[in-house]
């Protein structure tokens, strides 16, 4: 994982030795949200947004950087810290809310993107000056994140990953592909003020450290992750509540038949998105690079025009 970060800031590199001409620099800022094991509605898992619960949508923040190749497509690498969290006792689905786990994650995300622009309007309000335009684009790449879930557990927010609550090991490092759609304002050449959503599959399912099947707890590490595996507990009544509280024997470890009960769904692997907005300065100056090439060009035409002038 760490070579793909690396990877991913020599790739951007050499866009950075281009210079300033096309650039532009800025920050953004807004709501974000995930789809995986927790929450969501009554029924079981659906696609995409359906599952999402809004209650528990959290912030985003970063900046980027961004490069424009042509009228047609740039180029952008960005860093963002994503919030995402969920919980059981905020869904109503009576076996998610008897399964009563719950996550916080910090993700730090270093991306490299591609904009395509599909629409374009040059000259708002057809000022015939150029200063203002408007853009719409759709985008995709590649990302490598960071992701640490916690639960809170007595008072303190506890580090899943290192307890390993389903018996199984995973890293901290992990691999997304953004994809999504945006637009953008230039004002007066130098300000753009845009808007983005952003999308994320990942190729882990353990961004709430919930994926497969309850683990033996005579395997498990600690009696911290004995707690955190398994929470039914918590909720008393182990008979449960018909229609709103499965029992307890539905959840957790079988010595009978040598096998854990369902905690999570291996088949479909977590997302995270994003909504926001933003702003950025464009960078209008040109590049030593371009300087060294066709500076002493432009000043030696500039002098034959001053030349030309001063004979009328």
């Amino acid at each position: 994982m760490r070579k793909l970060l690396l990877a991913i800031f020599i790739l951007s590199f050499p866009l950075i030795g281009l210079g300033q001409y096309n650039w532009d620099i800025g920050a953004q800022f807004g709501a974000s949200n995930y789809l995986g094991e927790m929450g969501g509605g009554a029924s079981t898992r659906r696609d995409f947004v359906a599952d999402m619960k809004m209650k528990k949508t959290e912030y985003t923040y970063g900046g980027f950087a961004r490069y424009k190749f042509s009228s047609l497509i740039s180029a952008q690498v960005a860093y963002n810290m994503i919030q995402i969290d969920g919980e059981d006792a905020s869904s109503t689905n009576p076996g998610r809310v008897g399964r009563n786990l719950s996550f916080r994650d910090n993700i730090q995300e270093l991306a490299l993107t591609a904009q395509i622009y599909f629409y374009d309007v040059p000259d708002l309000g057809h000022t015939y000056r150029y200063k203002n335009d408007f853009k719409m684009y759709a985008f995709g790449g590649v990302a490598g994140f960071y992701y640490n879930p916690k639960t809170y557990y007595q008072g303190e927010w506890v580090a899943l990953r290192p307890l390993e609550t389903e018996g199984v090991s995973y890293g901290k490092f992990n691999v997304a592909i953004p994809l999504g759609l945006g637009f953008l304002f230039t004002l007066n050449k130098h300000h753009r003020i845009g808007w983005e959503f952003n999308w994320r599959t990942t190729f882990t399912d353990y961004l709430d450290d919930v994926s497969g099947n309850y683990a033996d707890p005579k395997t498990l590490s600690s009696d911290m992750a004995r707690a955190l595996a398994n929470r039914r507990g918590e909720l008393g009544n182990p008979d449960g509540i018909p229609g709103v509280l499965p029992a307890a024997n539905n959840y957790g470890w079988d010595d009978k038949t040598q096998s854990g009960t369902k905690r999570g769904d291996p088949a479909h692997k977590d997302s995270y998105l994003s909504t926001s907005i933003y702003y950025s300065y464009v960078l209008r100056g040109k590049s030593t690079l371009y300087k060294s090439k066709y500076g002493n060009t432009f000043k030696k035409s500039q002098r034959r025009r001053k030349a030309i002038h001063a004979k009328f």
